[in-house]
């Protein structure tokens, strides 16, 4: 099966272009791929360090002029990585970059020794490994190709590393933490992991001395006192990280922000836990002032944004459990300011709230929401801790430390894995069972072997539920066991050594992170089309079973036809109850829906060797790219037309009013899965004149159960004019699912779905 063609990302923030030339990124491609030959007889673990030399730090960028804090890079169509949004997974070699490259290159010489490293990463390139061995024709296929009723990938999304050990230790203390476990140890694997972490250790400090030469060309190259200056302040901050611990909060930034380009990690933890004390020492010894601290924050920012992660770059601030809320409060402001005034798409800027926290915090919040800049985005520690404590079955205080990565799912900081490696289109899933396991959209079979009765034969609700559960639950499985699939190819092939040296209990246990490392094994499975689901079952449950104005067969071939010659059909389906309008008929079957698909994937931990395995309810835009491949559906819906985003209604459906909205959304259990999304659209005009009942609309909402909020606010008639005028409205920011975007690098189908979202 040829998947080189199928989209591998959500790539909406365009990469910028790397530094170095084709010939020279071919030349160092060409390094790494006879290292990893050479070393293939080795362990695992010494490959991966061996190769990551060959990458660092070649592959730091050159420092900009703008620049107070350092630390860019390029990533290359073959490498290593983590995730596909930075790079690719394990040993990688992204396809589509190189077929890219070689319509840029236009030496045949070149091309040929592109074809040469392409033909070798054909059979060795982790992802496709995992696809090879676990891809179906008709029912699982690659993420994200929207055809299938389950998409699955392999990759380690989501890492969050312990940066507060980081930054407590510094390199000469995790060095000596490793030795302490590396000196009595007999095992010879642990050895060898052990030894390969502090090659780790030894790369850090060669990728700082790097920067540091940087900074001193800097400094003689430029002509200005003030740029001199700020070299100097770098110079003596990366100078001190090669023998120390951090002692200031642009030391702080240095270390954890050069570790994390090493280690391919996308998310950056809970920063004014690790960085809030280092600040409010600086202040209080008056080495900077306030505004200069915002200048810093605003520069590392700037390097997040420089990434272009898309769908990930989170920065977690707040939270009722910090030891220092006083210096984590400090941080808070001084960041939100700065996040106000780069109105960037990343770092997706996240503040932890709860009942009794800072005021000023959360008004200066409410704010910067204000401007139309998407962040920060809210989650209420006050539902969320409880939540992840029981779906995440660890205990209250471990729960405390909870963080959401990359759309919304949520994992344990530096203690667990949530990747979500498998992906279910429910609704997709759902037409299927009403069509006797044939897919309308392409007429192919996808019922996985389960037996389905054709629509005259269910005879009642119960009955139709029922079919469309058991095919759901055969999905469940298939995905569950192509995601615990996935981590055992992945542990045979690499150990996320950078990752695995700040994730407990790495280096105790003397395992990586997918070894039996990591403290909390998870994994999610990304939902998507629920409330369409959910919708569609409640059209039919009123108009087929209880009003009985069209039999079941009726409805099912209207669908097949997209409601050709079926319009009033199509019109009686829009008009059925529908779930975000605080209507119990509609709510109680996505209540229904919810708990089931919630505690089927749960089920699959035990069995599968997972400590928690949950659902997560969040959309980047595949909501949308998978409708396009999405037949008509039983809501009224049509043929090809996204499905809702997250847990919130499809675009639209609400129409009485955001009360009744989020009403309707907390009666969705928060602690039987691991994140969902809920996106809202404000008016500017009601931000700006009615901020106290704002206010009070979203302290009924925390207060009745919702855990997350993400709002975009955008003045009337604003989105419809920049989808017909896009030239005009360059940096309009919007919430697309689980991130921001520029409006106007939106697909227009994706710019739909966001437009016929309720604005209230």
């Amino acid at each position: 099966m040829n998947n080189k063609n199928v989209a591998e990302i959500v790539e909406i923030s365009k990469k910028i272009p790397c530094e170095k030339t084709i010939e020279e990124q071919i030349e160092v491609m060409e390094q790494y791929t006879e290292t990893y030959q050479k070393y293939s007889g080795h362990s695992q673990a010494k490959r991966e360090i061996e190769c990551l030399k060959v990458l660092f730090p070649k592959m730091f960028r050159e420092i900009e002029d703008t620049d107070i804090i350092v630390g860019r890079s390029d990533v290359l169509p073959i490498g290593f990585g983590c995730v596909t949004s930075v790079g690719g997974v394990g040993h990688y070699c992204v396809f589509s970059k190189m077929e890219k490259m070689r319509q840029e290159a236009g030496d045949p010489i070149l091309i040929e020794r592109l074809n040469r490293l392409e033909k070798f990463w054909d059979t060795h390139d982790t992802r496709s490994l995992f696809f090879q061995e676990r891809l179906t024709e008709t029912a699982l296929g690659k993420f994200v190709d929207g055809k299938y009723p389950a998409i699955l990938t392999a990759r380690l999304s989501g890492m969050y590393l312990d940066y507060p050990k980081l930054i407590r230790l510094g390199i000469p203390g995790l060095e000596a933490e490793i030795k302490g476990f590396l000196k009595n140890e007999p095992d010879k694997e642990k050895i060898d992991l052990y030894q390969c972490f502090l090659e780790c250790l030894q790369l850090l400090r060669v990728s700082i001395r790097h920067h540091i030469n940087m900074c001193r060309e800097a400094k003689e190259e430029s002509g200005e006192l003030n740029r001199k200056k700020q070299m100097d302040v770098l110079l003596e901050a990366l100078e001190h990280l090669l023998v120390s611990k951090p002692e200031t909060m642009i030391e702080g930034i240095e270390l954890a922000w050069i570790y994390t380009m090493l280690s391919s990690v996308v998310n950056y933890g809970r920063m004014d836990v690790y960085l809030g004390e280092l600040l409010e020492r600086d202040l209080s010894s008056g080495r900077y002032t306030e505004e200069e601290a915002i200048e810093y924050l605003k520069s590392f920012f700037k390097l997040l944004e420089a990434r272009r992660t898309n769908v990930n770059g989170r920065a977690i601030v707040g939270g009722k459990d910090r030891t220092n809320p006083q210096a984590g409060d400090l941080f808070c402001k001084l960041a939100i300011k700065a996040v106000m005034a780069n109105r960037d798409i990343e770092p997706q800027f996240t503040l932890r709230i709860y009942e009794g926290m800072n005021q000023e915090v959360y008004d200066l919040a409410l704010e910067a929401i204000a401007t139309g800049c998407t962040y920060p985005i809210l989650y209420n520690d006050d539902v969320n801790i409880p939540s992840v404590q029981k779906a995440l079955r660890v205990d209250e205080e471990t729960a405390k430390n909870y963080v959401p990565f990359g759309c919304g799912e949520l994992v344990i900081s530096g203690q667990s894995v949530g990747t979500p490696n498998a992906c279910m289109n429910m609704l997709k899933i759902l037409n299927i069972s009403l069509n006797a396991g044939i897919d309308p959209w392409d007429n192919k079979d996808k019922s996985g072997g389960i037996r389905l009765r054709p629509a005259e034969e269910l005879s009642s609700f119960e009955e139709t539920y029922e079919q469309y559960t058991r095919l759901l639950e055969y999905y469940v499985i298939e995905t569950a066991e192509a995601h615990r699939y996935s981590y055992e190819l992945m542990n045979a092939q690499v150990k996320f050594l950078f990752t695995s040296l700040l994730v407990d209990d790495c280096i105790a246990r003397g395992r990586a992170v997918l070894d039996g490392g990591a403290r909390y094994l998870g994994g999610t499975n990304e939902t998507y089309g629920n409330i369409n689901a959910s919708d569609s079952l409640t059209a039919i449950k009123y108009w087929v079973y209880d009003k009985k104005k069209y039999t079941l067969r009726q409805v099912v071939d209207a669908i097949y036809t997209n409601f050709e010659n079926a319009q009033e059909i199509r019109n009686d389906l829009i008009l059925a109850p529908k779930y975000g309008n605080d209507d119990p008929y509609a709510d109680e079957i996505a209540a229904r829906l919810h708990e089931f698909v919630c505690s089927k994937v749960s089920e699959q931990a035990d069995r599968l060797g997972f400590h928690s395995y949950n659902v997560v309810v969040i959309n980047n835009q595949v909501n949308t790219e998978w409708g396009r491949s999405t037949s008509a559906s039983a809501d009224g819906r049509l043929s090809g037309v996204y499905m809702n985003n997250g847990n919130n209604p499809q675009g639209g459906a609400d129409k009485n009013g955001p009360t009744a909205m989020l009403n309707s959304l907390v009666r969705l259990k928060t602690d039987i899965h691991a994140g969902s999304v809920q996106n809202m659209k404000f008016s500017r005009s009601l931000f700006d004149s009615k901020m106290d009942h704002i206010k009070a609309l979203l302290q009924t909402y925390f207060k009745k159960g919702g855990g997350q909020i993400m709002i975009s606010v955008v003045s009337k008639g604003e989105l419809e004019d920049a989808y017909s005028n896009p030239e005009k409205y360059p940096n309009l920011l919007v919430r697309v699912g689980g991130f921001s975007a520029r409006f106007v690098n939106l697909d227009q189908d994706v710019q739909r779905e966001i437009i016929s979202r309720t604005l209230n």
